[in-house]
């Protein structure tokens, strides 16, 4: 049995450091605590998939305005331990992360996917995602 778990604390969000690094593997721990020191206070949450005390599947979020599509809920950062991969873990966070858009008055829900990862692409287009344009960054 799966529960879903809103995460707010730093303590909360540090222990399931593990599985974020999956997805970004160069992720330090120390800096990821500093990175949550930082944005939590600026809104950022996280949700939680459990199977009795193993978190099995996470996403960040954020919620924000932004011109060209209003209020919105950003999902963050979202990974799925391997060995419950394709079990509907994906899914659950995504309904979650729904309905928060709903409760919060939110009028989408976007999200970035790294461009090699072509599973997670599949995963989104089954769930109506649709590409909208090209995240850009510049390192300075």
């Amino acid at each position: 049995m799966f529960v879903l778990r809103e995460l707010t604390t730093l303590e909360e969000m540090k222990a399931n450091y593990w599985l974020l690094q999956l997805l970004n593997a160069p992720l330090q721990e120390a800096d990821y605590e500093t990175m949550l020191a930082d944005m939590i206070p600026k809104g950022y949450g996280q949700v939680a998939v459990y199977e009795g005390e193993r978190c099995v599947g996470i996403s960040g979020f954020w919620i924000g305005t932004k011109i060209y599509c209003g209020k919105y809920i950003e999902m963050d950062n979202v990974v799925v331990d391997p060995t419950y991969r394709s079990g509907g873990i994906g899914k659950l966070l995504c309904r979650w992360i729904e309905e928060k858009a709903v409760a919060t008055n939110c009028k989408t829900v976007m999200l970035d996917a790294y461009v090699q990862n072509r599973d997670a692409h599949r995963f989104y287009f089954r769930e109506g995602f649709i590409i909208l344009g090209f995240h850009m960054q510049k390192v300075l």
